[in-house]
């Protein structure tokens, strides 16, 4: 499959994203997630000789997407260690990072990398093609207990146990291997995929389960909690975090974050009763794509943007 900047993945929320940022011409930043580099772009557009930027991504396909631009540096990493990276490089801060949490075009589009249920592929799922093990693997190695957890826990399953004991019936008479093997193992006939007729609830189904396997595979809760843990900690008093979010697990997360300074959303206070968040909330409320983006592109329609901003350093005021 040809992979461009065009086809890889198409930015969402762009403008307001952007103006999120509140970028300085002479910042430091970070696209945490570069894909096809649709954001990176526009963030260049708006740095001056002296900024600079930080592209992360993955996935090898990525890197046919580099920019030529002396401000910008791509770093071939999981986002989960952009702290570690950023000292690497010798930056003690940053001035705004924006992360884009969904898969992207390409991953769901690429039917050998096996991340959707609509194309004959193997079971893989990984961000990384060079490391770690595949979503085959989690399904003909986790027990029954821990299948049905991944798929309550990240796919928001009700019937999460039945899955799981049927998969792991299943298998001991056949490897689930393939896309086709899984559904074919949870009494789906592959060819039906693509009917517009006829009961789609197992198709939500599928994409849940889908999704629960993806992030499991990928650790996606724990690098998107690290991320954010070292986002906080580089922000320059003032500086911008930008993070669009898909599902309500992730933007639970980003939103504690943003709100308490944890993923948990634990309120926490000093000596003196006072919150010590060190992000403020931007908006007041989350902002979504308007009507001429959703008809643009359709895969923004669960898109929510949250913006916060570095509080500034402050010193107890110990006035009795």
């Amino acid at each position: 499959m040809i992979v461009t900047a065009e086809t890889y993945h198409v930015p969402v929320l762009l403008p307001e994203s952007i103006d999120g940022l509140a970028i300085k011409p002479d910042g430091i930043y970070v696209d945490a997630t570069f894909g096809g580099g649709g954001h990176s772009r526009e963030i260049l557009r708006h740095l001056g000789p002296e900024g600079r930027l930080y592209g992360f991504d993955q996935d090898a396909d990525a890197e046919r997407n580099i920019i030529g631009d002396g401000r910008f540096t791509f770093v071939r990493s999981n986002f989960r260690y952009v702290a570690q990276w950023m000292r690497y490089y010798g930056e003690d801060h940053i001035d705004g990072l924006l992360a884009d949490l969904g898969v992207s075009s390409h991953h769901f589009d690429d039917a050998e990398r096996g991340f959707s249920f609509r194309f004959l592929a193997p079971l893989d799922m990984r961000m990384n093609k060079r490391a770690g093990r595949t979503a085959a693997d989690i399904v003909a190695n986790y027990d029954e207990q821990q299948l049905a957890d991944i798929f309550y826990l990240y796919g928001e399953l009700k019937n999460a146990r039945r899955i799981a004991s049927t998969l792991v019936r299943a298998r001991q008479s056949k490897p689930i291997a393939t896309t086709a093997d899984l559904l074919l193992a949870l009494g789906i006939d592959p060819a039906t995929v693509d009917s517009p007729t006829g009961n789609t609830q197992w198709k939500k189904d599928m994409a849940r389960l889908f999704q629960a396997l993806r992030i499991e595979v990928n650790h996606e809760m724990e690098a998107l909690r690290e991320m954010l843990c070292g986002a906080c900690s580089l922000l320059a008093d003032g500086g911008r975090l930008a993070v669009i979010t898909y599902h309500s697990l992730e933007d639970r997360i980003v939103k504690n974050m943003m709100k308490t300074g944890n993923a948990e959303g634990r309120r926490e206070q000093d000596f003196f009763g006072r919150t010590t968040a060190p992000l403020r909330p931007v908006t007041g409320k989350v902002i979504v794509p308007g009507a001429d983006e959703l008809q643009r592109n359709p895969r923004s329609r669960s898109a929510k943007l949250r913006i916060a901003e570095r509080q500034a350093s402050t010193r107890p005021d110990t006035t009795i």
